[in-house]
């Protein structure tokens, strides 16, 4: 009783049920070496103790954590929403040929001013226009933000608090989804592995030897 008691322990820490599963087999075989009538219940609860913790489906977590990392490390190279990217030159039209030299400078300065002022217009759609305006300042919260809620969402997760994971986890698609660039491949890969993140964070209850600890206590000498 005693050892099922501590593997019972050490599966709700670490989220693993073999030394669970391992102590239920231990106890198993020692009740199958002490053939005595009174500890049939005892092999009847260890078996479908057993069964059931088999077929609870469990949380991948070393997966789970392995994920998150690579998420933070993505956080500092995805691009935000206000980043002025650089557009690609249009080839610039050919100058008319003049046979005076003074018109031919004055065509070039004019065609040279007239390519520099396209450069510093750019029409883009918003639909966030408050990402746009963030300040350098405020677009570095932002970002330290984002990585915050991602290391809450492993510390929930290591903690067995998978709802409050989930929770962290959506905020933190929000927040990639409003001020960072979503038409960027680095941004839709961090969204696309942090969905499936969320996804396989399942609610599940770790199961307990509670049949087999019930029916050791009955036979238990003086109960």
């Amino acid at each position: 009783e005693s050892a099922i008691r501590l593997a019972q322990q050490q599966a709700q820490l670490t989220g693993s049920m073999e030394p669970l599963l391992a102590a239920l087999r231990t106890a198993e075989q020692r009740v199958q070496r002490a053939p005595q009538a009174r500890l049939a219940p005892v092999q009847r609860a260890l078996a479908r103790d057993m069964a059931r913790i088999k077929s609870t489906p469990i949380v991948d977590t070393p997966t789970l954590l392995a994920r998150l990392d690579e998420l933070v490390r993505l956080a500092d190279e995805l691009p935000l929403a206000n980043a002025v990217g650089v557009a690609p030159a249009p080839a610039p039209p050919p100058a008319p040929r003049s046979d005076n030299p003074l018109q031919a400078w004055w065509q070039r300065t004019l065609q040279h001013v007239l390519e520099e002022l396209r450069g510093l217009v750019r029409v883009s759609r918003i639909d966030a226009p408050e990402a746009v305006l963030l300040t350098p300042e405020q677009s570095f919260f932002v970002r330290e933000n984002y990585k915050l809620l991602l290391l809450n969402a492993r510390l929930g997760l290591l903690a067995r608090q998978p709802e409050a994971a989930r929770a962290d986890l959506l905020k933190a698609a929000n927040t990639l989804g409003k001020y960072f660039d979503i038409n960027t491949r680095r941004t839709r890969a961090a969204a696309e592995l942090l969905q499936q993140t969320r996804a396989q964070m399942q609610d599940v209850e770790l199961p307990r030897a509670d049949e087999t600890l019930a029916a050791l206590a009955a036979v238990a000498p003086g109960r």
